[in-house]
């Protein structure tokens, strides 16, 4: 019985890190990854000095910067993470991923480890401004580095929604059409208008509880420089619920 699970371990093991080279592999040698992170920067250094005004501040931090991360997340990740499965379906080649000797949450953590190593290596990207911070003045980087790590977490949070609904749609513009839809639903309900319309209609209890499963309800108490366990565990339960479903219509679809 041990060396049962130990092999099915080991061929669970394989075929993960199969997965993963071969997806970072289409990323960063292709221009897919190099473009979308040229992008993504572009886009975050515009908002941040542009619209955010970073140097109007006065003040040495990176909340201007912070600020603009889900809004962004929701667009540029669910584009990266749109023809995971997709791809798969539309090449004919999924039956064929589905035929390795490997359960299929295997190769569901091997596609988003993938996709979550290219937005990390955008987010580490970043760091110059961070550095920028120090040079101008005397931040509190330990509060930074934590916003850095649930920025990162928050990332996947996006990214696990995207890949669960790219093997739910089988095409890569609906895909993308309803990640972009679900991820607004999870940032908008933490914002100040929604939860004051629906305390104001149904009561604060109803919009504590809308806020309390919002994307941006658990990042913002990070940038305020405080770690909260409660958000550490929301986004890795919310990443683990999405990738759950992720597995159960990739299975759908070899059961078909």
């Amino acid at each position: 019985m041990n060396e049962s699970l130990a092999l099915n371990m080991r061929q669970a093991g394989n075929a993960l890190r199969a997965v993963y080279v071969r997806e970072l592999a289409a990323y960063f040698l292709t221009p897919l990854a190099y473009v979308f992170i040229a992008i993504f920067l572009i886009a975050l250094g515009s908002f941040t000095f542009q619209i955010g005004r970073f140097f109007d501040t006065n003040q040495a931090d990176l909340a201007p910067f912070f600020l603009f991360h889900p809004w962004l997340y929701l667009v540029f990740l669910p584009a990266i993470a749109m023809r995971l499965w997709a791809d798969e379906a539309r090449g004919g080649t999924l039956e064929l991923l589905l035929t390795l000797p490997a359960p299929t949450w295997s190769l569901v953590l091997g596609k988003f480890l993938a996709a979550w190593t290219v937005a990390a290596a955008a987010l580490l990207l970043t760091t110059p401004i961070w550095m920028s911070v120090n040079w101008l003045g005397a931040p509190d980087n330990a509060a930074i580095f934590l916003t850095y790590v649930i920025s990162f977490l928050m990332a996947g949070s996006y990214l696990a929604i995207a890949c669960a609904l790219s093997a739910a749609a089988g095409n890569q513009v609906i895909a993308f059409v309803l990640s972009v839809a679900v991820g607004f639903l999870f940032t908008a309900a933490g914002l100040p208008v929604v939860t004051s319309g629906l305390s104001s209609a149904f009561g604060p209890g109803l919009a504590e509880a809308m806020a309390s499963f919002s994307l941006i309800t658990h990042f913002e108490a990070a940038q305020r420089g405080v770690l909260e366990m409660r958000a550490l565990v929301f986004y890795i339960g919310f990443i683990a619920v999405w990738l759950a479903l992720n597995a159960i219509w990739v299975s759908a679809r070899k059961g078909g």
